[in-house]
C-alpha cells in the first residue's frame, strides 16, 4: 500500500540540468578541461561536487574543492533566478498526493543553499514534510543511505513508498534502498534508465502511465 512519495530535486521537480551543464562547461573550460553533453550526463549529472571534482582534478585540496563548489553554485543560482519552472504535471501530482493524505519528502545531492533556493523559487518550500540532503550524511547518492534515511524518518517500509528520480546515481541509490522507483527522463535516455531497475520511465508527470502505479487515478 502506497503511503509516501519521495522526490529527487534537480531534474525531477524542475529541469535544471541545462543550467548546471552550462555552468560546469564554463568553469571547467576556464581550467583547461572541455566537456560535452555526453560527458556531463555520464560523469557529472546527479553526483556531488566533491565526487565530480575528485575525478576531474585529483590533486585538488579540500579548500580548492570548496572554493570551486561555492563559485559554481553561486553562478547556477544567478542563472536559475529567471528560469526555474516546475516539471510539467508536478503541481497536479502534489495536489493529488495531499488529497490522498500521503507523506512526501525530497532527497537530494544538491547543496543546502541550492535546495532551499530551488524549493523557494518553485513555491514548494512548505509542501514537503522534510528534505534529506546528501551533504548532511556520511554518504550521498549513489549510496542508498539518503533514501534509507528518508524511509526511517517516514517510519515506513521501503515498499510503502515510491521514488521519482532522474539521474542514474539517484536511481541506483533508490533501487538499492529497496524502494520502487520511477525514472524521470528529463536528461537521460529512458531505455538506459530502464536498465537500472525502475518500474517505469516517464518524460514528466503528465504521463498517463502513472495510473498503472495507482497515482492520480
Amino acid at each position: 500500500m502506497l503511503r509516501a512519495v519521495i522526490f529527487d530535486l534537480d531534474g525531477t521537480l524542475t529541469d535544471t540540468d541545462p543550467i548546471h551543464f552550462l555552468v560546469f562547461q564554463q568553469m571547467l573550460d576556464e581550467r583547461g578541461v572541455g566537456i560535452d553533453a555526453i560527458t556531463y550526463r555520464s560523469k557529472i549529472s546527479g553526483r556531488t561536487n566533491r565526487a565530480i571534482l575528485q575525478d576531474f582534478f585529483p590533486a585538488f585540496t579540500d579548500a580548492e574543492i570548496q572554493q570551486f563548489s561555492e563559485e559554481k553554485e553561486a553562478r547556477f543560482r544567478e542563472l536559475a533566478k529567471t528560469q526555474l519552472e516546475p516539471m510539467p504535471g508536478l503541481m497536479a501530482l502534489l495536489d493529488w498526493i495531499e488529497q490522498q493524505e500521503l507523506k512526501k519528502a525530497v532527497v537530494t545531492n544538491a547543496p543546502r543553499l541550492n535546495a532551499e533556493f530551488m524549493l523557494a523559487g518553485l513555491g514548494l518550500a512548505e509542501r514537503f514534510e522534510f528534505v534529506i540532503l546528501g551533504e548532511d550524511l556520511p554518504r550521498a547518492k549513489p549510496d542508498p543511505l539518503p533514501y534509507k534515511t528518508a524511509i526511517d524518518r517516514l517510519i515506513l517500509q521501503p515498499n510503502e513508498a515510491l521514488v521519482f528520480e532522474d539521474s542514474p546515481s539517484g536511481i541506483r541509490a533508490a533501487v538499492a534502498a529497496g524502494i520502487p522507483t520511477v525514472g524521470v527522463a528529463s536528461s537521460h535516455d529512458p531505455m538506459m534508465l530502464a536498465e537500472l531497475g525502475i518500474k517505469l520511465a516517464i518524460k514528466d508527470f503528465t504521463d498517463g502511465r502513472l495510473q498503472q502505479l495507482g497515482l492520480m487515478v
